[in-house]
């Protein structure tokens, strides 16, 4: 049986296939396109190929897929894989030769492979944080400009900054040098509300989501982030390894007597960990109804440890609490969280 490894670039490719023993049968550099990986794998009998985690895998699994071959998506964080790799000469072709040497043997740890309906939602959230994201620029532009003419704009929420700017109290000259700004922001207005209203409509009808939104904090943006990210809560044994997962944990340096630790990790992808620390400071700030527990211990937390440590300690534990609530099918319960210390 014959085994492939692929060492995935966006423009072009290493590939290798080798036989039971070892021998090498294919070893070229393609380009990174779908006709180039019918053109090596069509037709071979079904192999397993193994690739590594990144912004093209799926795609490329899927088309191998297509071709009647097995496909892994490893994780690159698995050392044993690169078993016979050294550092001291990196090269894609020595990169391949270690991934078609560790499909081989079996030394490797597949990676998690997202839900087409989740890594859908992933592809819209992304959307909607780029068009945030440029309206936030924009607005600061502006804000710039109107500062720089001994000016201050109004305050008042993102979606009415291009009205304030408009107002007869600013000079005529100063809204025409901002007038394409203010253009970018009434064409992005209907598309934050059209993505707002998506990500509504999305959270409330997925049964999952919809028990995540019984926390205190969390609305739709930061439910959908967090079940997208996770996509199945089962394939984490606990939530402390949920929690690590989304770099919620602090590092640790620790050896015989001596125990170190940091900040938090900050591994995975970012943005669910930001969305969650913005739920923890909404929390901070509501001091009644189901927030109570939470509202009392982050801020019994931050007079020992500092504000902004207990609200990132406190996005730390509404991970677990989601985790929790996903995990056994249950909304939130203010009583119980009580009961546990808020360590749900």
């Amino acid at each position: 049986m014959e085994n492939g490894a692929i060492d995935l670039h966006t423009k072009e490719s290493e590939v290798r296939i080798v036989t039971a023993d070892g021998t090498v049968v294919v070893a070229r550099r393609i380009a990174t396109r779908p006709d180039r990986l019918t053109a090596v794998f069509a037709g071979r009998a079904p192999m397993r190929i193994l690739l590594e985690t990144g912004t093209e895998s799926e795609w490329v699994a899927q088309h191998l897929e297509q071709l009647g071959h097995t496909v892994v998506v490893a994780d690159p964080n698995y050392a044993p894989m690169y078993g016979a790799r050294t550092r001291r000469i990196k090269s894609d072709r020595r990169d391949v030769a270690a991934l078609a040497e560790a499909n081989r043997l079996g030394h490797f740890r597949a990676a998690h492979r997202v839900s087409a309906a989740q890594r859908a939602v992933r592809q819209q959230l992304q959307v909607r944080e780029a068009l945030i994201a440029m309206r936030t620029q924009a607005i600061n532009v502006i804000r710039t400009q109107v500062r720089s003419a001994g000016l201050r704009l109004p305050t008042g929420e993102a979606a009415t900054c291009a009205a304030r700017v408009r107002r007869p109290a600013l000079p005529a000259a100063l809204v025409v040098t901002v007038t394409p700004l203010l253009t970018l922001l009434d064409v992005l207005a209907p598309e934050i509300v059209a993505a707002d209203t998506w990500a509504a409509r999305a959270a409330s009808t997925d049964p999952v989501t919809t028990r995540l939104m019984t926390v205190p904090g969390v609305g739709p943006i930061t439910a959908l982030h967090f079940r997208a990210t996770l996509d199945d809560v089962h394939r984490f044994r606990s939530a402390g390894a949920a929690t690590a997962y989304l770099g919620l944990v602090p590092r640790e340096a620790s050896s015989g007597e001596r125990q170190r630790r940091g900040g938090i990790t900050k591994a995975g992808p970012a943005r669910p960990r930001s969305v969650l620390v913005q739920a923890s400071w909404v929390i901070w700030r509501t001091a009644r109804g189901p927030a109570a527990p939470l509202h009392a211990w982050v801020h019994r937390l931050a007079a020992r440890r500092g504000r902004k440590i207990a609200v990132v300690a406190l996005a730390r534990r509404l991970a677990r609490i989601l985790f929790a609530i996903w995990r056994d099918d249950r909304p939130f319960t203010a009583s119980r969280v009580s009961r546990l210390g808020v360590a749900a």
